[in-house]
């Protein structure tokens, strides 16, 4: 007797609906149908499921749904690129973190050592511009409480100092190591009261620790993964065993 929805629902803790709307996004291979015209799944779709709830925390569920699409479609080498794809783009972000470390360590010198050098203050456009980012981006930052830029008498245009440029600068890095505003601010705010470096290291360890954490994620997920094809490769020998 197949099984129900209500019976993957429950094997994944899931809900019923999900695992409609995973059948319909090609997570799951297709169910036959009862002549009642109800869903009968089969051990392998609990096996394909458990798969793809175990990838989704290391992969995310755009490329854990690749993945799986391409083994329900037999297209096994398009599934060992998608992981490859995945493992070095966590590599890059890696090696990401590790400069973005060296950088923002020497710039966070500058709290300590030296006062920022002295130069013409800066315009929107043109910090926007030496940062390599959109104005927008300084604006939110400045919405975020991250930036305070002065503002020119009568025109109103933003200016921002050596100290704010410094400032932004950190803010880039940081952002583009994926960090969050609550996780910066506190970065920012203990190197201008005291020019400690404590919540900086922090950041960076909870980043190196959430990479490591993917890391696991994804070769629980990479095993199931494994079973899953080896499972289907031995499925559709089996047939030819049989024959001789």
């Amino acid at each position: 007797m197949g099984l129900r929805p209500v019976d993957l629902a429950r094997r994944a803790g899931v809900s019923t609906q999900l695992v409609r709307n995973y059948e319909a996004a090609g997570i799951l291979p297709p169910a036959p149908r009862s002549d009642t015209g109800y869903r009968q799944y089969g051990p392998e779709h609990v096996q394909a499921l458990l798969t793809y709830r175990a990838l989704y925390p290391g992969f995310g569920a755009e490329t854990a749904t690749e993945i799986m699409r391409a083994v329900h479609n037999g297209d096994e080498a398009l599934a060992y690129r998608l992981v490859d794809a995945a493992h070095a783009a966590l590599h890059e972000q890696r090696l990401a973190t590790d400069a973005a470390s060296e950088a923002l360590g020497a710039l966070a010198a500058e709290y300590v050592d030296e006062q920022p050098g002295a130069g013409p203050s800066l315009l929107v456009g043109e910090l926007a511009h030496r940062l390599g980012i959109r104005t927008s981006a300084l604006r939110v930052w400045e919405a975020a409480g991250l930036l305070a830029p002065s503002r020119e008498p009568g025109t109103k245009y933003r200016r921002y100092g050596p100290e704010e440029v410094r400032d932004a600068r950190i803010i880039h890095m940081l952002r583009q190591g994926r960090y969050y505003f609550e996780q910066i601010k506190p970065v920012l705010d203990g190197l201008r009261r005291t020019g400690s470096t404590d919540a900086l290291r922090t950041a960076i360890a909870e980043r190196r620790a959430a990479h490591d954490r993917q890391t696991k994620a994804m070769l629980h997920g990479a095993a199931l993964l494994h079973e899953l094809i080896t499972a289907g490769q031995q499925d559709a020998s089996a047939p030819t065993a049989l024959a001789q």
